[in-house]
């Protein structure tokens, strides 16, 4: 009796296994950045330049600005920032504190 629990939990992978695999072939074919239209790719390039200048940016000011004004480490901050763009705009928007002397 063992067998056929075993057997039909074999039986239950494999018909498992092959629903993904009728789900991966309908994905759509990938493509390369060249496949792309011109449009798309002006604008994963505006897209990747704003990234990284929020990246530098977010770094710089860490960087000069003393740690009393920074709430956290800086060394998180640092990592948090280069993780992506919500992280360097967290950066500016939660990791800062305001100068009390200006």
């Amino acid at each position: 009796m063992p067998k056929n629990n075993f057997q039909t939990q074999d039986t239950q992978g494999t018909q498992g296994q092959s629903t993904l695999r009728s789900r991966r072939h309908n994905l759509p074919k990938k493509r390369s950045f060249r496949e792309l239209d011109r449009r798309t790719q002006i604008a994963a390039g505006a897209a990747g330049i704003i990234e990284l200048t929020l990246i530098f940016a977010a770094l710089r000011d860490l960087r000069r600005r003393p740690a009393r004004l920074i709430r956290g480490p800086k060394p998180l901050w640092a990592v948090v920032s280069c993780l992506n763009v919500l992280g360097s705009l967290s950066y500016f928007i939660f990791g800062r504190r305001k100068d009390p002397q200006n």
